[in-house]
């Protein structure tokens, strides 16, 4: 009885021990970056930096542009839908861009189909006339 006893708890040492060796060395960490996006949102592969250099100049300002995003006066503080803080915070813009990103599939974002021509209803109208627009590339690679 009591070597019968004695393998039962060699037995329960070492299966606690080797559950302890796995969660030490088993479990991959990921890298969130500098700021971790919330769960559910989608975060481009170019994150905020992409974001700030690429996506702000091109897409949402355009420069040379008659009508933008943020000349408009439904997209500034305080404005319908998606409203950019004044003085832009890339990192607040970023986060309400966030809400309106499909990373599954980044041509379905209601951030491109709503500017874009022809796609759906914009209150705005059309600010990229198609999608040969170069605007729309550069979002599209904003995910890769």
């Amino acid at each position: 009885m009591a070597s019968h006893r004695s393998s039962a708890v060699a037995w329960g040492v070492a299966a606690i021990g080797s559950l302890g060796l796995t969660m030490l060395t088993g479990c991959p960490t990921v890298d969130l970056g500098d700021t971790p996006t919330e769960v559910g949102l989608c975060n481009p592969a170019g994150g905020v930096d992409y974001f700030e250099t690429q996506i702000w100049p091109s897409f949402v300002t355009r420069p040379n542009a008659m009508q933008t995003c943020a000349r408009s006066t439904c997209h500034i503080a305080g404005g319908n839908g998606l409203d950019f803080p004044d003085p832009i915070d890339y990192g607040v813009a970023y986060r309400r861009v966030q809400l309106f990103l499909n990373c599954g599939t980044p041509e379905a974002s209601v951030f491109l189909t709503k500017p874009l021509g022809g796609i759906e209803p914009h209150g705005g109208g059309d600010i990229f006339p198609n999608d040969s627009d170069p605007a729309v590339q550069i979002f599209i690679d904003w995910f890769k």
